[in-house]
Order: structure tokens, then C-alpha cells, then sequence
């Protein structure tokens, strides 16, 4: 049978998406065929170099979120530089705050000019009729490196149109973030394992100390994904594995109930307005005892507070009544807009970036882990021995089982634009946090949020873009 990832295939498509006129093709080196090396941990690995078939021209544009782990853009800037040099492209790098990057993507969406890529670290499904359908891409990346992560490729494929609207080469965990010390004095050294306990440990650590738990409430990305961690922990969601919605049950009223009796025994108000940053700035001044988060507050403890840098530990999802569920942290979501002038180019470099996925995770210091987990063996090591110097060594190690805990936006169905429109909207922290303040009952809460996302649903599937 012919192979349908071949080279000529996928690099037809890129062109007449493009608008170009004939195709390129795609040609490795030895290094793509031999892949990156396992190195020891400490040692930073190899980059490789897969050269495209003919020289590619032009510019590329490149918008992305300003990582939290500052060490990685310097190195990837450096890194897209280099390519364009080899391949004789242009290319330039925008960093902007992450809470920017929807506006100024949507901005340029609408006016059909901007970027050749946009990347964000949240859903952009909404986004899947401005976009290119990027199916030949993750085919191509699934022959060279082999099965996606399930979770990436959840948070990146509509199954009602059969499109790849996003390119998901990486993602992070979204572990629980806490202080040792004082999770110690309250009979719990290893911090909470449930809801239950974080409720008990958080409200008498805020009685006796004053510092309170760190669970955002408010319109931002990281509330949404402690929103949906609690609610998937309860066994309720937004919609089920049909795409039909069902948040109104008895599980989300729990879940909301929950949410308000933590608020209230063992938080402040300040979460109603906090923004992505707030849960790290929190936890690193020594100003909550937990938060959900990624490893990124605690790097950054580590190097601008030791002292609080080492007292941070973290837990896997914790367990509700149903399960033990978290939702990712980031989820990597490249797009190139139908305005791109070098979707080509953009697609040659996004190859390039995940073949190159050791040099991501090590230079993002163990942040980003690979959607295509052949590509870096050296992780396990990393994460049993830090390669940056975690007291103890292998203080990340939980992150090995990660996907087990780990679930994408959308859980237990995919991440279609439906559920990309209600996290863009924020319904579900509005819907906790309405509630926590006392505004509407938790019942009138959810029935509230059933409401807006029923509407959101009927609007997508009128596009023939949801299913149920």
C-alpha cells in the first residue's frame, strides 16, 4: 500500500494551503534517522539538524507566549535564528505575556494579517476555521517519531471534521505546589492526597499561621484549569465523551459546594482577581501553603528565594470523590493562520523545533515534556536526577506518571471549539467563584454555566464543528 504520510503528499497540501505554486520536499539527514542521543543527566543534549529538500526563502513570523522559565526563550530564539540561517529564511520572534496572546491573535485573525505562527499554551479550537489544517504535519511527525500522546492529540484534533486545527508537540503537568514545612505541622509532610485533606490542612494552616491556599477564582488561565481539575475529581464536566453537554448534575453542584467551604476556611479575595502570575508570585513570597501549578514557581524559587525553593514539594492530581484528575498546565498549541505568507516555512520549522524536543525540555528546565515521547529518553533520568540542582535530586520524579493523572481541556471528549470558547470565556472559574462569594446559590451557579455553554455548543454545531 502507498504510504499515505509520503513527503510529496504532505508537501502538496502545505503549498496549495499556502497558496503557492509547486511543492518542496522534505529530505533528512542521518541525524533524523538515528535521532537524538540519551545523554546523562546535567548534560544538555545535542541539537540536530534535518534539512529540507530545497532552499526555502522569505521571512517567517513567529508570536508566542514569554515563557516562565526566562532560560528558554533565550535559548529559542538563538535556536530559530540558526535554522533560518541553515535554510536561508528570515525569521523573527515575538514574545508577548501569555494573557495577551488570545487578544493579539484574535486581532490578527480578524484582520487576515499577522504572523506566520502563533503559538499559546491554552484551547485555540475556536480558532479552527481561520486556520490550516495541520494533518500532514502531525502525520509526518507521527512517522518519524511514533504515537502521539493521547492528551496532545485530544487537545490539538477535531473528530467532526477530521482536522488537525493546532500542531501539539509539547505540553506540562499541572501538579499540586506545596510547603513542606507547613504541611508538616498539620500531619501531612506529604501534602494533601485529596480535596478532603487540602480542605482540613489549608484551613488550619490559615487558623494558626495567617496564609492561606492558593485555588484562583478569577478570569485567567490557571483558574480554569483548577476549575476543571475539581470538577473531573467530583465526576462532573462540561461535556461527556459524545460532546453532549451535562455540566448540570448533581457532581457540579458538589464540586461548587466544595469550592465555596475552601474559599471560605481557607483563601482570601484576592484570588477573585488574580492573573496567571499571582498563584507563583503567591507561593514564592511565602504567601500560600498550595497552589495548582506547573514547576515554574518553584524554579523560580529557587533561584531568586532558596530558602522557599526548597521547602516546595508537589503532589500528583488529588483525589475527589470520583477520581484524581488534573487537568495539563500548558498545552502547546501552534497555529498558522490562513493569512500566513510562509505557511511552508512555518511548517519546515515546526518539524525542526520537535525533532529537537530533548533541547526543549532541558532548556525550559524540565517544563515542557514532549507530545511525541520517543523523542526524549533522557527525561526519566532528568526527573529522578535534576539536572539543575533540586534538593532532593529527584524532587520531579511524580512527573513520570503524569499522563495517568493528566487530562485534556474538554475531558472526556476533545477539545473542540465549543469547550476552546467557553475556557476563552471563563465560565467555569466565574461559575465557582459567583458561588464562593455568596452571589447565587451553587445549584443557580451551574444552571447559570449550563446555560452559556448550551449556547456556545448550539452556535459550534450549526457550523458542523461539534458533534452530540
Amino acid at each position: 500500500m502507498a504510504d499515505p504520510l509520503s513527503r510529496r503528499g504532505f508537501l502538496s497540501t502545505t503549498a496549495l494551503a499556502a497558496g503557492a505554486v509547486g511543492a518542496y520536499g522534505l529530505t533528512g539527514c542521518a541525524s533524523e534517522s538515528s535521532g537524538p542521543q540519551a545523554d546523562s543527566p546535567g548534560n544538555a543534549p545535542k541539537e540536530v539538524f534535518t534539512a529540507p529538500a530545497r532552499k526555502l526563502g522569505g521571512s517567517l513570523s513567529i508570536l508566542m507566549w514569554s515563557h516562565f522559565v526566562p532560560r528558554h526563550d533565550k535559548w529559542f530564539d538563538r535556536f530559530a535564528a540558526d535554522w533560518g540561517k541553515k535554510v536561508g529564511v528570515t525569521v523573527r520572534v515575538d514574545h508577548i505575556n501569555t494573557v495577551d496572546v488570545p487578544r493579539r491573535a484574535a486581532s490578527e485573525i480578524q484582520a487576515k494579517q499577522g504572523h506566520d505562527v502563533i503559538q499559546h499554551i491554552a484551547p485555540f479550537s475556536q480558532y479552527e476555521p481561520s486556520v490550516l489544517d495541520m494533518t500532514d504535519l502531525v502525520q509526518e511527525a507521527t512517522r518519524r517519531w511514533g504515537q502521539q500522546l493521547e492528551l496532545c492529540r485530544k487537545s490539538s484534533y477535531n473528530p467532526n471534521t477530521k482536522r488537525f486545527y493546532a500542531y501539539c508537540p509539547g505540553w506540562s503537568p499541572d501538579p499540586g505546589d506545596y510547603r513542606k514545612s507547613m504541611w508538616q505541622k498539620v500531619g501531612l509532610p506529604n501534602g494533601p492526597s485529596s480535596w478532603d485533606e487540602l480542605l482540613r490542612g489549608a484551613s488550619e494552616i490559615k487558623r494558626s499561621t495567617g496564609v492561606p491556599c492558593g485555588i484562583g477564582l478569577s478570569p485567567e488561565t490557571d483558574s480554569n484549569m483548577a476549575a476543571r481539575a475539581l470538577l473531573w475529581s467530583f465526576g462532573a464536566s462540561e461535556q461527556d465523551q459524545n460532546e453532549r453537554v451535562v455540566i448540570n448534575s448533581d457532581a457540579a453542584v458538589a464540586a461548587v459546594e466544595y469550592m465555596a467551604r475552601l474559599w471560605k476556611g481557607a483563601e482570601t479575595s484576592e484570588v477573585f482577581s488574580w492573573v496567571p502570575a499571582s498563584n507563583n508570585q503567591a507561593l514564592i513570597a511565602g504567601k500560600s501553603s498550595y497552589i495548582v501549578n506547573s514547576i515554574s514557581a518553584w524554579r523560580t524559587a529557587m533561584a531568586t528565594n532558596p530558602k522557599i525553593g526548597d521547602d516546595i514539594f508537589f503532589t500528583p492530581a488529588l483525589r475527589g470523590p470520583k477520581a484524581a484528575l488534573a487537568a495539563q498546565h500548558v498545552i502547546q498549541q501552534w497555529i498558522v493562520p490562513k493569512h500566513a505568507k510562509n505557511a511552508d516555512a512555518a511548517k519546515e520549522f515546526l518539524l525542526h523545533y520537535t525533532a529537537n524536543f530533548p533541547a526543549v525540555t532541558y532548556n525550559s528546565e524540565l517544563y515542557d515534556l514532549p507530545g511525541w515521547p520517543s523523542l526524549v529518553p533522557q527525561l526519566s533520568g532528568w526527573l529522578d536526577h535534576d539536572p539543575y540542582g533540586a534538593k532532593p535530586a529527584n524532587k520531579l520524579s511524580l512527573l513520570k506518571t503524569a499522563t495517568s493523572w493528566s487530562a485534556n481541556i474538554g475531558y472526556p471528549g476533545p477539545s473542540n471549539p465549543a469547550i476552546g470558547e467557553i475556557f476563552n470565556t471563563n465560565v467555569l472559574p466565574t461559575m465557582f467563584g459567583r458561588a464562593a462569594r455568596g452571589q447565587t446559590s451553587p445549584q443557580q451557579a451551574v444552571a447559570d454555566a449550563e446555560r452559556q455553554i448550551n449556547a456556545i455548543f448550539k452556535n459550534w454545531r450549526a457550523r458542523g464543528l461539534v458533534g452530540g
